[in-house]
């Protein structure tokens, strides 16, 4: 009888990593090259000269890139989602009056 071989996959459980950018952000920059695709073809459309329309996409581009590295390497897998989740979470909860402790329940 052979020996069998199997692989051990010790990546279970693990987020999506591409290049550095992790999980959801690479969704975005797949977004954001959608839409620097669709910017791109509404500027020729309009008659824009080509090489300017490429500079701009080129730019726009670049930036993009730059900014979702950013905030990959910044907040990482869930941080975008738990700061965006923080920001709805009330400061402090205020009660003007004690009535809400003090009147019984009229059911």
């Amino acid at each position: 009888m052979a020996n069998s071989v199997y692989q051990n996959h010790k990546n279970i459980n693990q987020s999506i990593e591409f290049r550095g950018l992790k999980a959801q952000y690479i969704w975005y920059l797949g977004g954001g090259v959608v839409v620097l695709l669709v910017l791109f073809a509404g500027m020729y459309i309009l008659g824009l000269p080509p090489l300017v329309c490429v500079a701009i996409v080129l730019l726009l581009g670049t930036l993009l890139v730059l900014k979702i590295y950013r905030m990959s390497k910044t907040y990482g897998e869930h941080g975008l989602m738990k700061r965006l989740a923080q920001r709805q979470i009330p400061r402090v909860i205020s009660s003007r009056t004690r009535a809400v402790f003090i009147k019984p329940d009229n059911r």
